[in-house]
């Protein structure tokens, strides 16, 4: 690829091409930091396009400094929420001259189970402005002293927030007084329910299962029918209620029969369900995910298929279900789900996370490039994750409408055929966003989208 001149009439497509270029390089993983300081020169129009390239890109320290020393607010912004920066790096963020930046990073700090470095809360609730210091006052890290500083703040959202059961007793004695009289209702609030003696267990309304069970409220019927605390022989009274979510809640339990269950009239809701707590705190044992994998009731099936790991006749088991959605949740969430099942999934479901499946473990198999003339898109598509596949099937699936953004971006295009697709609008945003494309290509194309800097070493001459 040496030959990046006018070669293949780059210059002649630059007006056209460079918005695809710059959208390319934005999405290109192999994009070196020396371009990467180059694009965040770019003014970006608001979309969804560019709109969020930052909060997923993987950088390295350097590329982290330089996305958090931008001078656009909006790199900086991205660069909180994208959850592999180091977070040294985005401590600096903490003493941000824009306000709208050290709020959102107050509010993200720990998020993502990030550590959260030292000096850096103390540096937030020392902010200017409220909303940075009530951020600071959510993260349970902060230390006592400072809650105890800003339990006196001069807003009242600060000091309500500052609040917490560990702190009251170690506040001096003026100040409990003058929070226990506070002029603005809010910090009175939270005092409140700071001092709210708890009920006693044995007097409190509604504890004792015969009440819980009779409640008027469906609400409390639902969490009485699950609540394993609530014996069996009681919750079964709720085997006729006529609340559709106590009914199905009951069904759930662990310590009901097959033929409990199945004489429940329960309702399966549509969509997106909450799978029972004991599925999911010990449904990695596995005798309790051969009871659920084998249970009549398909909510307990597909809460057993989301379990990350499975033995592997409880996986043949559930891959063999006759409800789609038990398969479809195995293959999203289950490491163990066969590659047959996960193709299968990819191929005909139609959710928004369809393409998801692409990157289950199992997915990509030698054998998949038998599917390059399949009628379905998504099996030809699926044809380029076989590892054995050469530059023959890519450059041929370059050409199928259907899937040539995804052929266009594969590192085993031919080198000339890459270059070529660089000069054909449509095309060029994805030969852009190849790994393959040297540093010096990449260069050549900020050159003729107009962006500045640039690095003469890494570009060719001429």
């Amino acid at each position: 690829m040496s030959d990046v001149g006018g070669t293949w009439d780059l210059d002649d497509c630059s007006d056209a091409c460079a918005p695809e270029w710059l959208g390319g390089l934005r999405a290109n993983p192999a994009l070196p930091n020396s371009a990467l300081a180059r694009l965040l020169t770019v003014v970006e129009s608001p979309g969804p396009v560019s709109s969020a390239w930052l909060t997923w890109r993987t950088l390295d320290t350097e590329g982290a400094r330089m996305v958090v020393a931008s001078p656009q607010i909006d790199h900086r912004l991205q660069a909180v929420e994208n959850p592999e920066l180091d977070v040294d790096v985005l401590s600096g963020l903490a003493h941000d001259a824009e306000p709208r930046v050290r709020f959102v990073y107050a509010m993200l700090v720990g998020d993502f189970g990030r550590r959260i470095p030292d000096g850096v809360l103390e540096t937030l609730a020392g902010d200017v402005h409220e909303r940075v210091r009530r951020a600071a006052t959510d993260h349970r890290e902060l230390p006592l002293a400072v809650r105890a500083r800003l339990a006196r703040d001069e807003s009242a959202r600060v000091r309500a927030g500052a609040l917490t059961p560990e702190l009251w007793p170690l506040l001096d004695a003026g100040v409990r007084e003058a929070l226990l009289a506070d002029p603005d209702p809010v910090v009175r609030e939270a005092v409140d329910r700071l001092l709210a003696p708890e009920p006693e267990p044995e007097t409190a309304p509604r504890t004792a299962p015969e009440l819980r069970v009779e409640d008027p409220d469906p609400f409390m019927r639902r969490a009485a029918a699950g609540d394993p605390d609530v014996p069996a022989v009681l919750a079964l009274r709720l085997a006729e209620d006529p609340d559709d979510g106590v009914r199905l809640a009951l069904s759930l339990r662990e310590d009901l029969t097959e033929e409990q269950r199945s004489a429940i009239a329960y309702v399966v809701p549509h969509g997106y369900h909450t799978p029972p707590r004991w599925v999911v705190e010990r449904g990695h044992e596995p005798e309790v995910a051969r009871r659920a994998a084998a249970s009549g009731h398909v909510l307990l099936r597909r809460s057993i298929a989301m379990q990350r790991s499975l033995p592997a006749d409880v996986v043949e088991l559930l891959a063999t279900d006759e409800d789609f959605f038990v398969k479809l949740t195995l293959c999203e969430y289950c490491q163990d789900a066969p590659h047959e099942l996960v193709v299968e999934m990819y191929a005909h479901w139609h959710g928004l996370k369809w393409s998801f499946l692409g990157h289950h473990p199992n997915f990509a198999r030698p054998g998949l490039a038998r599917y390059a003339d399949h009628p379905n898109p998504r099996l030809r598509h699926a044809a380029l994750s076989d590892p054995d596949g050469g530059p023959a099937l890519v450059l041929r699936l370059a050409d199928d409408p259907a899937v040539s953004a995804w052929a266009v971006q594969d590192p085993r295009l031919p080198a000339g055929e890459l270059l070529r697709r660089l000069a054909l609008p449509g095309s060029a945003r994805s030969a852009a966003a190849n790994p393959a494309l040297p540093p010096a290509v990449m260069h050549r194309l900020l050159d003729l989208a107009g962006v500045a800097g640039g690095h003469p070493g890494e570009r060719p001459t001429g």
